[in-house]
């Protein structure tokens, strides 16, 4: 029996087999920023893909004699279709990838050149951000190396305290009477006020109000605006604080965060066919190209993305600069997470339904950018209610006995087996590991929910839909449970841990199908997401507001006419971690000399190792530390990611 059982299971495999035999024999000596590499690679994935789907369609939906069967198997393979046509968009735009950083090079002695430099507007918008998140913001544009621009902060909160700051610092404040149409009203407020001026600038610069720029910030993406056909620069948004599935899963130091694949993989393919976009925040825009189109669009709480449409359909385009150029917050807590997700979701349903919709044959959109929204939408619609149903078939299977898909475990391991095999290998080596299988669901997982209720929301009423900021700052010190999405997928963990035990316990008596296990092993997987779900739900109290950032440099601490030499371990902007033995008493004031600055501070505990210290909280010692700080390049992009290492620490986590 089970010599004949072999030779059916190996011919079975043998696709997965020959797959990860051939990853391994080719993709670790290939380049993957080769166009032919990449398009034969994924060509694999959506074969594979595709040949699993018309399996789906032919051989596993219920017969129609039976209708609940019937009906929940066509929405699930509806769902799954719908889902694969997006990723098979996705995997069109991968097939190219571009790097802008030698054309900024080159460009630099162009930008030199030009006397005088162009009038650049650094706006700064903020609506209700506390003074520790905006301050380093206006801090780090005043220390911006570039000849001619002006700051200004954009304050749709009216705050006196933020008036005179800006005073203070010979910042320009502008505030509008009323708070229509939100960041985007904010903006064109300012747009308005900066055209009446006697020099209008040639470009503005978007900054949140939680993102402080690097010092070369202007002077990298100023210089890609040497052709005249470009309206707008985009640059990466990158972190200075885990998002909450680093921070509350524990594994900050070993996994990036969620946008690094968006940010360093996805936007710099989209870049390479021409339908890189507009995405807020660190960016540059043509300040004539936007007074062309009438200001930042209204009509979608996305402005961003809509106004790369809008420039689009002028024949105007948006790069990528894919450089850290700033640093900002990442979402602190689960409910801004996907609060934020579900606006970005509902944004993109209102351009599907808008002037802007990619199935609107009225408007001048590009086809290529017809087929990028095309790609969004999916992503938005199809991924997160596919994630969502599949928790629900199996234990629908095994509480109420609803089938769903009809399949042998042949046929499964046959047809579904090759195609993740081949979608988590070419993922994985396309983007660096920012792809794991696990963690992506996880992600989708975390935000399903209300990036549907989004969905419906768009779609039953796409115009007049409310902006929703996300929060930044505030009190985070304690551990604090989001019971709204945890009810959710408690609710999903009971019902698959139910359908095992029935059907392993309860039903004992009765024979165990094929189809049983299969949906065991379904059910086995999902009470792995739902639980890491659900430990990600209870939030972690976070010690520091602000990043420390590695540094390996020498500083010199003076004291009572004393000077000594040291080697630094770490540095934030409230603080500085020292290695070696401490010279003077914790409480001591003490001068530290480095990066050609000075700064007050005083030393306030011992660390293994060495000591740390912390800057008087003065607004010149402020603006010096944030000058030092962002005065420098982090390659954070570049973190190698080890699968052992992710696994490692969620482990960790669990059962600590």
């Amino acid at each position: 029996m089970i010599d004949s059982a072999l030779p059916f299971w190996i011919e079975t495999l043998t696709p997965s087999l020959l797959i990860i035999a051939l990853a391994a024999a080719i993709l670790p000596w290939v380049n993957r920023d080769y166009a032919v590499v990449r398009v034969s690679a994924l060509g694999v994935c959506v074969i594979f893909g595709w040949r699993y789907m018309a399996w789906r369609l032919w051989d596993t939906i219920p017969p129609v004699h039976h209708p609940v069967d019937f009906a929940l198997g066509v929405v699930f393979v509806t769902i799954e279709f719908l889902a694969l046509f997006g990723t098979t968009l996705t995997n069109f735009f991968l097939c190219r990838i571009r790097d802008r950083s030698a054309d900024a090079d080159r460009n630099q002695v162009w930008l030199k050149g030009l006397n005088p430099s162009p009038r650049i507007a650094v706006l700064i918008c903020t609506y209700n951000e506390e003074r520790e998140v905006i301050e380093p913001t206006i801090l780090g544009a005043l220390a911006i190396n570039y000849r001619s621009f002006h700051v200004w902060v954009c304050d749709d909160g009216k705050r006196k305290w933020l008036q005179d700051l800006c005073r203070k610092l010979d910042v320009g404040y502008l505030t509008r009477e009323s708070n229509r149409h939100a960041k985007a009203g904010n903006i064109n407020a300012a747009l308005h006020a900066l055209a009446e001026l006697k020099q209008p600038p040639e470009f503005v610069a978007i900054l949140d109000a939680d993102f402080v720029p690097m010092s070369d910030f202007l002077l990298r993406t100023v210089a890609m605006m040497r052709e005249k056909d470009v309206a707008v620069v985009q640059t990466p948004q990158h972190f200075s604080n885990p998002d909450p599935i680093q921070g509350n899963l524990g594994i900050a130091n070993v996994w990036p965060d969620e946008q690094r694949f968006f940010f360093d993989t996805v936007m710099a393919c989209k870049d390479a066919w021409g339908v890189a976009f507009c995405c807020g925040t660190s960016s540059l825009i043509r300040f004539s190209a936007l007074q062309r189109i009438g200001g930042i669009p209204t009509d979608s709480v996305t402005e961003d993305y809509l106004l790369t449409l809008r420039l689009r359909e002028r024949g105007l385009r948006t790069i990528y600069l894919n450089e850290v150029l700033s640093l900002g917050l990442a979402p602190e807590g689960l409910k801004e997470y996907y609060g934020q997700r579900s606006r970005w979701c509902l944004g993109a349903v209102q351009i599907f339904c808008g002037r802007s919709s990619p199935l609107n044959l009225g408007n001048k959109l590009p086809f290529i950018d017809r087929i990028s929204v095309s790609d969004t939408i999916l992503f938005w619609v199809a991924t997160h209610a596919m994630r969502l149903l599949a928790f629900a078939i199996p234990p629908a299977y095994l509480l109420f006995g609803v089938q769903a898909v009809v399949a042998t475990p042949a046929d499964a391991v046959s047809y579904v087996i090759p195609f993740l095999v081949a979608q988590v290998i070419v993922l994985y080596w396309l983007t660096g590991g920012r792809i794991l299988p696990i963690m992506s669901d996880l992600y989708a997982t975390l935000c399903a929910t209300e990036v549907l209720k989004a969905v419906i929301s768009g779609l039953i009423k796409p115009k007049g839909q409310k902006f929703k900021v996300t929060a930044k700052g505030g009190d985070r010190s304690k551990r604090t449970i989001q019971w709204p999405v945890l009810n959710v997928f408690l609710f999903y963990l009971v019902l698959n841990i139910g359908g095992i035990v029935k059907a392993f316990w309860l039903d004992a008596s009765s024979d165990v199908s094929a189809t049983t296990m299969m949906a065991w092993s379904w059910s086995c997987y999902n009470i792995v997401i739902l639980s890491l779900a659900c430990f990600v739900c209870i939030e972690q109290p976070q010690r520091r507001f602000r990043h420390r950032f590695l540094l390996d440099s020498t500083v010199f601490l003076m004291a009572g006419g004393q000077s000594y030499e040291c080697r630094t371990r770490d540095v934030s902007i409230s603080g500085i971690g020292l290695i070696g033995k401490r010279m003077f008493p914790i409480g001591s004031t003490v001068r530290v000399q480095i990066g050609g600055c000075e700064l007050c501070s005083r030393i306030v505990r011992d660390t293994r190792g060495g000591f740390a210290l912390a800057f008087e909280p003065s607004l010149a010692n402020r603006a010096r530390v944030i000058k030092f700080i962002f005065a420098r390049r982090y390659a954070m992009a570049g973190r190698v990611i080890r699968p052992r290492k992710v696994a490692t620490a969620v482990g960790a986590r669990l059962f600590r």
